[in-house]
């Protein structure tokens, strides 16, 4: 398989273009509107987990999925060591290392810290699609997962 001879200013541009939609993907679960997120995605796009057989397929169902999470959860997810490799003109992959800290029942003010919820990596495939970077598949893996603390639990927070 012959790899395309990219222009060294294209690849720093495309890794770039690919790091932001992964801060972004985040920012928007986080911060934004995560209903949003779907349009990070290519109208294909996939987000899955092999542990679970867990997968949603195209940016309506993607829009649903990240539109559907509890009002009241408070979250925040760090990404680091984003390593992109661009593979042509059109296409990428990166590999993310995250921890998320997450709670539900969340109100307002300081929530007591807490261990994070999850911490693993994901690994993207990314198209360029009518000049724009997009997200056509992220997969997650999860080494170390646990449920999401209810605020007020007796044995939360």
């Amino acid at each position: 398989m012959e790899i395309e001879a990219l222009d060294p200013m294209e690849c720093l541009l495309a890794e770039r273009a690919c790091e932001r939609l992964v801060v972004e993907f985040v920012r928007r679960l986080d911060l934004g509107d995560p209903g949003s997120v779907a349009d990070l995605f290519t109208p294909d796009g996939v987000w899955e987990w092999p542990h679970g057989d867990r997968r949603v397929q195209g940016r309506d169902a993607l829009r649903d999925y990240f539109g559907s999470r509890p009002a009241d959860r408070l979250s925040r997810r760090m990404c680091t060591n984003i390593l992109v490799t661009v593979t042509s003109s059109a296409t990428a992959t990166a590999t993310t290392y995250f921890a998320t800290y997450r709670v539900d029942g969340y109100q307002e003010g300081m929530a007591p810290s807490r261990p994070p919820t999850q911490v693993g990596h994901y690994e993207d495939a990314f198209r360029k699609v009518d000049g724009a970077w997009l997200l056509a598949t992220r997969t997650t893996f999860l080494p170390f997962a646990g449920p999401t603390e209810q605020l007020g639990d007796p044995g939360g927070a």
